[in-house]
Formats: C-alpha cells, sequence, structure tokens
C-alpha cells in the first residue's frame, strides 16, 4: 500500500489549531502511514455477550478476555477497539497498542420484535480523556447507530457531538453505521448501506464501519458503469475491466465486492471499512477482504470473530495476513500463505525527527 505522509493527511476544519499535529499523529499511527485501516474489534463482549466467547468451534482461549489484548500486541494491527472499562484493565499491560474507546454499547438480549434498537452512550467523553492523561494509548473513539431505529435521532446527535469532541482534541473517529428497526426492510441493502456510509461522512467520522451489502431491493438504483470506472481510477488500485464486468462474469465474491461501489463514493473522504461477520475459512474472508479493497473501493477492514474465535498462534498469523492486504497491498494468495505460516509479514517502526515511521515486510520462513 502506498504511504502517506503528515501532508497527505486531510485534517477536518473542526480540529482545533492546538490538535492538529496530534491529530496527525494518531491518524498516521492508526492506518500504519498507509490511509489505510486495520480495525481489531474487541467490542462483542457486551454486543454479544459470551456467546462469541465460549462454544462450540470457539477456541478455549477466547474464553479469557486477556485473549484479544495478546493478539493485539502480537499481531499486526492498526487499532484495538473495545470499551473504555476493558482497555483500562489491560492497557497498562500492553501499552504498545494503538487504543479506539467504543463509546456506546448494548447486549443482543431486547430483538428488535420488541423495540428498536437504542445503543446509549456509557461515559463521557471527559472520561476518555483521562485515560489518555493515564497514559493509555488512545489514539481515537467510536459509536454505533442504527439507522432506521425510532432512536436514530438522539444516537445521531451524540454521534455528532462526540466527533466534534474527538476533533476538538486530536483524536479520530469511527462510525459503526448499520441499517436496523421496524422501518428497515432490507438493512444489508447496497443502496441503504451507501445512505448510512455518506450519513457517516456528514456526522464528520474518518471511518465508517459498515456491513457488507448482501444485494438491492427492487426498484434501486444500480451503479452504473461510469461510476464504478471512476471509484476505480480515483483509488488507484482497480482497472476498469472488474469494475464494469457484469455480475455472471464475477464470483460470489466479486459480485458482493461490486455491490460496496455505490458506499465507497458516498462516504467520500469518510474511509470505508467492512465488518468481517461470523468466522469463516481463512481463504475465504481473505479473498473477500481482498475484493472489498480493490473492487469495492474499501479503505481497510473491521474484523472481530474472525480473528479472535481461534487460537493464539492462529489469531496472530490471520491479523498479519489481513494487514498485509489492507496495509501491505499483497495478494490473496501472498496473505493465505502468510496465514498459513509460509511468510511472514513484520511490521517495523523507526522513530526519526519528525516521528514514528512504519515499514513493512513479507519475508519467506525456512523450516
Amino acid at each position: 500500500m502506498p504511504k502517506i505522509t503528515r501532508s497527505d493527511v486531510k485534517v477536518p476544519g473542526d480540529v482545533s489549531a492546538e490538535a492538529r499535529e496530534t491529530y496527525i499523529n494518531n491518524y498516521l499511527k492508526a492506518t500504519r502511514e498507509t490511509g489505510h485501516l486495520m480495525l481489531f474489534a474487541c467490542d462483542q463482549k457486551i454486543e454479544h455477550l459470551n456467546g462469541d466467547f465460549f462454544g462450540t468451534d470457539i477456541n478455549i482461549a477466547d474464553a479469557c478476555p486477556e485473549h484479544l489484548f495478546q493478539i493485539g500486541s502480537q499481531g499486526v494491527c492498526g487499532i484495538l477497539a473495545g470499551q473504555r472499562g476493558l482497555i483500562a484493565q489491560y492497557a497498562p499491560d500492553y501499552p504498545d497498542i494503538n487504543y479506539l474507546v467504543k463509546m456506546n454499547s448494548k447486549t443482543n438480549l431486547v430483538k428488535g420484535a420488541q423495540e428498536d434498537p437504542y445503543s446509549p452512550q456509557l461515559y463521557s467523553f471527559e472520561a476518555v480523556l483521562e485515560l489518555i492523561e493515564n497514559g493509555v494509548n488512545v489514539v481515537g473513539i467510536g459509536y454505533t447507530i442504527y439507522l432506521g431505529s425510532e432512536y436514530e435521532s438522539q444516537m445521531m446527535a451524540e454521534a455528532g457531538e462526540l466527533v466534534a469532541q474527538a476533533h476538538a482534541n486530536g483524536l479520530i473517529a469511527v462510525l459503526w453505521m448499520y441499517p436496523r428497526g421496524k422501518a428497515v426492510s432490507n438493512e444489508k441493502s447496497a443502496h441503504l448501506i451507501a445512505g448510512a456510509a455518506g450519513t457517516a461522512l456528514c456526522l464528520g467520522a474518518d471511518f465508517v464501519k459498515v456491513n457488507p451489502p448482501k444485494g438491492k431491493a427492487e426498484g434501486e438504483p444500480v451503479a452504473t458503469a461510469e461510476l464504478e470506472a471512476a471509484v476505480a481510477e480515483g483509488s488507484g488500485l482497480i482497472g476498469t475491466t472488474l469494475a464494469a464486468a457484469s455480475e455472471e462474469e464475477l464470483s460470489a465474491s466479486q459480485a458482493s465486492a461490486k455491490k460496496l461501489i455505490e458506499a465507497s463514493s458516498a462516504s467520500g473522504r469518510c474511509g470505508l471499512v467492512c465488518a468481517g461477520g461470523s468466522t469463516v475459512e481463512a481463504s475465504v474472508f481473505l479473498q473477500q477482504l481482498w475484493d472489498q479493497i480493490h473492487i469495492g473501493g474499501a479503505r481497510g477492514n473491521a474484523t472481530g470473530r474472525n480473528i479472535h474465535q481461534r487460537s493464539l498462534d492462529e489469531a496472530v498469523r490471520l491479523t498479519k495476513a489481513i494487514s498485509a492486504i489492507t496495509l501491505g497491498d499483497a495478494s490473496a494468495e501472498e496473505a493465505l500463505e502468510v496465514f498459513e505460516g509460509k511468510k511472514d509479514f513484520c511490521l517495523n517502526c523507526d522513530t526519526q525527527d519528525d516521528g514514528v515511521h512504519y515499514f513493512f515486510e513479507i519475508t519467506e520462513i525456512i523450516f
């Protein structure tokens, strides 16, 4: 992935003059100087309770919360996202991880048929600043909005204020945008997800996390070949061949990624990343990620269960394989070799007068 410099960072206008350099530092740290985000999502202990951490086909190591931090420390990630309390408990032992504090959460006990979803803010922004003052390496905040819920206006108001506070203090902001509620007939609609991505941009987010679209409802517009080609040309990553191809000419993964093009265009300077979803075979996941970036125009990933439900060794190798694609511009095939232990993807840091710089290297492993 092409490296970016301090002058390449588009600093939002609501970042205070005093916090400008801090914002640039945090953006470069979170994206490892690539402009792409590898987000390790560790907020499910509230969102999904213990169902994601203990059970059939889940490695027993995942039953211990420290497993998340061991992965974040030994693997290659941009940021580890979790609730304030979770980070506060373990960050002193893992000071080198870049942390993103998730500001709101809800459990999955109250179902949509009972009530539209509402995820309340759990603590004040001042509590995040206290973490930073105590030496915790917090680079940003996150917030989930359920667009279409009867409570969306309350969540949007909270998120908008938090993004403004984050930028005023030099932190980046990531919004989880999930259309959900009785008013939403198809929460995986590509057109609706594009609207959610654009909403995140309007709220000032630096990155937006969305679920990959699963198709279009009848009567919805379809991204034109011209738009797809423009996204391809603008990203500098893909040509027009795949963008203009018909669905019959594409694999299932490519066809799914093509549906992201409208959203990646709608998000503008707010980088779009996709949720990883339930655990699948590594080869399948890595190909989906490559397609999302190189066909759909995504600018990274936000992955939780696919990583932490594995053993420590396997999870660490998967973070490296994912980062090889998101940060190192590797092919899906080369990333799979990293996961399989045939190659290694290393992140090296070099402290210079103008800050910390990151260097990536893929090397053969000699047995």
